[in-house]
């Protein structure tokens, strides 16, 4: 659950949750991201992410010292 979807070339998204209204959620989220992304790729074709910065905003929320975002 890390990971609640995915996009895949000439498809829609595929989304899964806890519920069916979660995973249309996901997919809603995921759908906003990528068009969020397409237009900074039109900005700045160049455009690259830094690997550690994922690692970090990834860990903070699912590593083994998660501290943001947890549900109590």
């Amino acid at each position: 659950m890390h990971t609640p979807g995915v996009l895949v070339k000439n498809h829609g998204p595929i989304a899964w949750g806890k519920t069916p209204d979660e995973a249309v959620h996901n997919a809603v989220v995921m759908e906003q991201v990528a068009k969020m992304a397409f237009v900074a790729y039109q900005v700045n074709p160049h455009l690259t992410m830094n690997p550690l910065l994922v690692e970090k905003h990834f860990s903070r929320k699912h590593g083994p010292n998660a501290y943001y975002g947890q549900k109590k």
